[in-house]
């Protein structure tokens, strides 16, 4: 444990898998307390056994708006207060727009985002009595970049994005730091472990564009693990950015994306000055 700093609290949702199971371990590794959510507390005994009253496992659905203002207030109670919120419960639904089920895509909404709103809500006031907090959204490039056969998992990551870009104007002058995580492509998981919609052969074209988009982009799976000490990084700088990539090869996507739709947007211009119309008077 750093004898630098004090021990913070953290609350960490999706912890038991994936991103969540790595950065769950090197928060308690390095001596800080830990609020440890998942949708199955048995999966969190391991770091129950290995870090006793360090850490508080509880089982929550971030969709269920009463579960969620519990556990925070649980975790408030225990450890008397949650300097550090990560919001990284989540999964990714394959499909074209016609191709998931209603109670999919609200699924979809309901874990991504809403699962967010929620328990952003809940830690708010106790980092605004405070004056300190920070916040950390777990995004993707997908909440940046559109894809084809990933549009529900693309719109509930761009709404935590605008969500959380309007945040960190809101709650700045509490002291309370917003950072979007933006993770490229690791082997987490996510993918086996999410609901699938089914495929419509009529586009088999869109999944075909997803995959050989993303050879061409040249993505390379980086180490989960070392996500770990990227979060501590962030967590640790005194002015820490609202977006971070986690990965290479997103910025070449990213000025990519933006170039195209600067160019677009220009090149309609035109269009633009004719809905503006005439000045009054003219």
């Amino acid at each position: 444990m750093s004898t630098s700093r004090a021990p913070r609290n953290w609350f960490l949702t999706g912890a038991s898998r994936g991103l969540g199971a790595h950065w769950a371990e090197a928060i308690l590794a390095r001596g800080d307390r830990l609020t440890a959510t998942s949708r199955n507390a048995q999966a969190l005994r391991p770091l129950v056994d290995r870090y006793g009253d360090q850490v508080l496992a509880l089982e929550l659905d971030v969709a269920d708006t009463a579960a969620v203002n519990d556990a925070v207030s649980t975790a408030e109670k225990q450890f008397g207060g949650i300097d550090v919120l990560v919001n990284n419960a989540g999964h990714m639904l394959h499909g074209a727009l016609e191709e998931p089920t209603d109670d999919q895509v609200r699924a979809q909404i309901d874990v991504n985002y809403l699962g967010a709103v929620w328990t952003t809500r809940a830690v708010l006031p106790g980092m605004r009595e405070r004056r300190s907090g920070h916040i950390m959204q777990v995004s993707s490039l997908g909440g940046l970049v559109a894809y084809p056969a990933l549009g529900i998992y693309n719109a509930s990551k761009w709404a935590l994005e605008a969500m959380s870009q309007s945040l960190a104007a809101e709650v700045a002058a509490y002291g309370i730091h917003v950072t979007l995580i933006e993770p490229i492509m690791f082997p987490s998981g996510l993918t086996a472990s999410s609901p699938q919609a089914r495929q419509d052969p009529a586009y088999q074209h869109a999944r075909e564009a997803l995959y050989a988009g993303a050879q061409a982009a040249g993505f390379v799976p980086g180490d989960t693990a070392a996500t770990a000490d990227a979060l501590l990084a962030v967590a640790d700088a005194p002015a820490p950015p609202l977006r971070v990539l986690f990965g290479t090869g997103g910025l070449d996507a990213l000025r990519t994306e933006y170039a195209g739709r600067l160019a677009a947007l220009e090149e309609w211009d035109h269009i633009s000055r004719l809905a503006q119309g005439k000045p009054n008077g003219a």
